[in-house]
């Protein structure tokens, strides 16, 4: 299936169904929110609060086991003291409901969520200084510390074998490797990947297990003002990319985003690496794979990125926007080389101090 076959398009008035019916609310306000493969819509009804309704697409909709997982780590790691989103029941209990509708290509199956709406402004649309990448940092490595303390009867559901966003999946994007034909960055692609199965494939054993968020994103991460030039994190978003991992991939990731609407964008991996050893410190195989990591999100990100429009030529917009820059960045990271980078971030991160 494709993933535009697959995606929800569900209307103001199904939404307001579904809302009254599964939760006993009458909605009052409702507007659409960003979403890559699933639809979201904040809602807000007259008795009060405010929502998302999380309408996942069809082809993940199949998975109940592993979305229970993800909705139980969201409630688990609220209960500790991190502001990630929460599931509401519905009237009969359930923190999802599998829906039925029509949205152009016949009856299909939507799982349904009803989470909190968390106040805030996402990462993306603020200038982040040291101060907010530094607690970015040691906010991804506190998500997977704790995560690590996480029981659940389905937790090996989270060994998504080629998930195509797990960093161990790198190798899998030679056979997308086509929807960049033409591109020179392409070139630089296959070099990244080829250095990977050379450099960090005979690593893995040495890198700290856990199980990732996966998608520390600008656009999953909320912030609200701490002070008249301080930021405080408000709210962690979106965790459908959740799989068992290694501590190294999280901080890979993060940094990778957290550079994409930075003005000085080879600076962001030191203030980063340097709240995430305040949690975790990164053992010699660990700060020797980083930089290829990094790089290798980036593939990952414009590859799928490129895929993705073909199949949703409608959405190029939005699931571009990490791409655009994104071309410029991994050239640019694989001119400067992983000497200089590594030196750039680590004496960065020792220097650090905590404003």
């Amino acid at each position: 299936m494709s993933t535009k076959e697959s995606k929800p398009n569900l209307s103001d008035s199904q939404v307001t169904e579904i809302i009254k019916r599964l939760y006993g609310l009458t909605v009052s306000v409702i507007r659409p929110l960003p979403g890559y493969d699933d639809q979201n819509f904040y809602v807000s009804p007259s008795e009060g609060g405010e929502y998302v309704l999380k309408v996942m697409n069809s082809a993940d909709s199949h998975n109940i086991t592993l979305i229970e997982l993800q909705t139980h780590s969201m409630n688990f790691l609220h209960q500790r003291g991190l502001p990630a989103q929460t599931a509401f029941p519905t009237l009969t209990g359930q923190l999802m409901s599998l829906e039925e509708f029509d949205c152009g290509c016949g009856m299909q199956k939507y799982l349904v969520r009803l989470l909190a709406y968390l106040p805030g402004t996402t990462i993306a649309k603020i200038t982040c200084g040291p101060q907010i990448l530094y607690d970015v940092g040691k906010m991804a490595a506190t998500l997977d510390t704790v995560l690590l303390q996480m029981e659940h009867p389905n937790i090996s559901s989270l060994q998504r074998e080629n998930f195509i966003w797990n960093l161990t999946s790198v190798p899998l994007l030679n056979q997308y490797l086509h929807v960049m034909d033409g591109d020179p960055v392409q070139k630089v692609v296959k070099a990244v990947i080829e250095q990977y199965q050379i450099q960090v494939m005979p690593k893995l054993p040495l890198f700290r297990k856990c199980i990732n968020h996966g998608d520390f994103n600008d656009h999953n991460l909320l912030v609200k003002p701490d002070g008249p030039s301080k930021y405080k994190i408000s709210g962690i978003l979106d965790f459908g990319d959740m799989s068992s991992g290694y501590f190294i991939f999280e901080l890979a990731i993060t940094i990778m985003y957290m550079m994409i609407e930075n003005p000085n964008p080879v600076d962001v991996g030191g203030p980063v690496v340097a709240g995430w050893e305040s949690v975790f410190p990164l053992n010699e195989a660990e700060r020797d794979s980083l930089y290829l990591l990094v790089l290798c999100r980036f593939c990952q990100s414009l590859v799928m990125a490129r895929h993705a429009v073909i199949q949703q030529p409608e959405n190029e917009e939005y699931l571009m926007i990490t791409a655009r820059t994104g071309v410029q960045l991994l050239s640019r990271l694989w001119e400067l080389g992983k000497e200089e980078m590594e030196r750039v971030w680590f004496q960065s991160a020792a220097q650090f101090t905590q404003p």
